[in-house]
């Protein structure tokens, strides 16, 4: 029968392969559940300025962001949190330690997209109790005094986590998306741009300039409703480095390019370092020698280097999602990463390559 009304007409042609529609919570109604507490939105203020010192060079720390490739296991990752904790207070004269606690996996073709998108680990897609169980987990990282660094990829999910993390960034592929520049410039804490996934450092200067600039675009409010969203540009955009194409760009040369770059668009000359990705081979195993030849060049009075990422859970390696048995607690179901004891030795010898970069300068 032939449609004879505007909304049959349009229903024949909108949302052809939506299979169906969900409710989602609000970001306000999310928040206001599971809201930060002073002490922890204190400690997010102070994560955020001791970043940007880092950045601006007024503190002489090196800014390390650990932990797991992506989280999958509450559970296991706030295990990781309480060592980390410890550790990080007791390094915090040379180190400023963030953990790590990422949420989205971006994917090249297919594969698990991360908690929030997949929080049962089963194709279920069951966002809402994924944004709540991301969030819970995040409070409770932050009341254990970790400062938090997280990856953003959807471009609506910083508003139901944003306000717990102190250190933010854009993935390789998402780097030269515009949707993803113009969320840069409007995020309230510092954030890095990663080079391409074919090592392309470019893209990732373009992006840093593009985020300090002011943009309007549309999204959603904090409670929810589509809105046209201004921003103020973020001065605190950098370039991360984590190789591409099977090549790295952690040596000097990689970073003595990168600067050039950086410097021939009249940009601050400061790279955070990625360890692992191309790097390090994709090989867990190689991230200890990689974060060793970042802190030689630490030691040797860098002053450009501002950071270190690393990959680190509790057990070492990664494991397959959906092999017929009990996964491995601890262990990342994404990229493999280093045991905490490996972890540990890493951290004391970044700290170390802070102390003697102080004493050369």
């Amino acid at each position: 029968m032939t449609p004879t009304t505007a909304d049959e007409l349009a229903s024949g042609v909108r949302d052809r392969r939506i299979e169906r529609v969900s409710p989602l919570t609000t970001p306000q109604s999310l928040i206001e559940r599971l809201p930060l507490d002073p002490a922890m939105a204190e400690l997010v203020v102070a994560g955020r300025a001791e970043t940007h010192a880092i950045l601006q060079g007024t503190d002489d720390r090196l800014l390390v962001v650990v932990g797991p490739c992506s989280v999958h296991d509450a559970a296991a990752a706030l295990d990781y949190a309480q060592r980390l904790s410890e550790k990080a207070s007791e390094l915090a004269a040379d180190l400023c330690v963030a953990m790590r606690v990422y949420f989205e996996k971006p994917r090249t073709t297919t594969g698990w997209k991360g908690l929030i998108n997949d929080p049962h680990l089963d194709g279920s897609g069951d966002v809402d109790t994924g944004l709540r169980t991301s969030r819970e987990l995040l409070l409770e990282v932050l009341a254990l005094g970790l400062p938090i660094g997280c990856e953003f990829l959807d471009p609506i999910t910083p508003q139901y986590i944003s306000d717990t993390v102190a250190w933010g960034a854009i993935g390789a592929r998402t780097t030269e998306s515009q949707v993803h520049r113009q969320l840069g410039s409007g995020l309230s804490m510092p954030v890095g741009f990663k080079n391409r996934t074919d090592g392309n450092v470019q893209v990732a200067v373009d992006a840093v300039r593009a985020a300090a600039a002011k943009h309007s675009f549309a999204g959603v409010d904090f409670n929810g409703t589509p809105a046209i969203l201004h921003t103020s540009g973020n001065p605190d955009g950098h370039v991360i480095l984590r190789g591409g194409d099977g090549m790295p760009n952690h040596d000097r040369a990689g970073v003595a390019a990168a600067l050039a770059k950086l410097r021939a668009a009249g940009l601050p000359e400061r790279v955070v370092i990625d360890a692992s990705h191309a790097n390090s081979g994709k090989d867990h195993t190689c991230q200890p020698a990689v974060a060793a030849e970042i802190a030689a060049q630490v030691a040797a009075g860098s002053r450009a280097i501002v950071g270190v990422m690393l990959e680190s859970f509790l057990v070492a390696g990664r494991q397959e999602l959906g092999r017929g048995e009990h996964l491995t607690y601890g262990q990342s179901i994404t990229d493999a990463c280093m045991d905490w004891d490996t972890t540990v030795d890493v951290l004391d010898a970044l700290a170390a390559s802070a102390r003697a970069r102080r004493a050369v300068v």
